[in-house]
């Protein structure tokens, strides 16, 4: 999950973001540079077998060397036809950069939008692209996602983060009616994880959540 997707000027996520997705990554620690460029090699091998072929990848950034603290590193792009895929990422101790290690990562929806080329919301949300509003319809497939691993609403802590994305969805939008929606984005996360709630525990406690939310507290429908 990550609440710093891309939005445009009406708070919508742009093509492209979700606040949830299935994260692919590699992390490693590594020894010296040349390991850093075998491992950027064997993923265009990956991305090639996925029919993302390397001629058509395009690695972009700036050597520009950043710090967070106790680490330092530099961070290169990687596009497909000009799609953004995602980046790798080199960083070491500042205090000892002996110490390397490798970030790569990408999500799995973009590997599959790299693929498909057709509209994002289709891809994603499929025949519920048009069922409602993109935020709503973001917002059930992460709450159905926080639900399922028993993240239950909460006034603090990782509760907090469910009753925050719930309380994005208009009132209007009862999860009774997006049953389906739900069970397909339940059987969507079960794949990449087994989700601990049925889905329709995740639906009932749903309808719980925003028929309970003060109205000051709902979207505008």
């Amino acid at each position: 999950m990550r609440l710093t997707g891309q939005r445009d000027e009406q708070g919508t996520l742009t093509d492209g973001f979700l606040t949830s997705f299935v994260n692919i990554s590699r992390i490693e620690p590594i020894a010296d540079l040349g390991s850093y460029a075998t491992i950027l090699d064997e993923w265009l091998t990956v991305l090639s077998r996925l029919s993302l072929h390397a001629r058509h990848i395009t690695i972009h950034g700036r050597l520009t060397v950043w710090r967070r603290r106790q680490v330092e590193g530099i961070t290169l792009r990687y596009n497909h036809v000009g799609l953004p895929l995602g980046d790798i990422v080199l960083l070491w101790n500042a205090c000892d950069p002996t110490f390397m290690a490798v970030d790569l990562g990408t999500a799995l929806e973009r590997l599959a939008w790299a693929r498909a080329r057709g509209p994002w919301q289709d891809l994603v949300f499929g025949s519920f692209a048009n069922a409602a509003a993109p935020r709503t319809l973001d917002a059930i497939r992460t709450a159905t996602l926080l639900l399922g691993h028993g993240v239950m609403p909460a006034a603090r802590g990782p509760g907090s983060i469910t009753r925050r994305i719930v309380a994005t969805i208009p009132s209007s939008a009862s999860p009774l009616g997006f049953s389906s929606l739900i069970r397909a984005s339940h059987s969507f996360w079960n794949q990449a994880t087994p989700l601990v709630m049925s889905w329709p525990a995740v639906t009932c406690n749903l309808e719980r959540e925003i028929t309970s939310l003060p109205a000051a507290q709902r979207p505008a429908s």
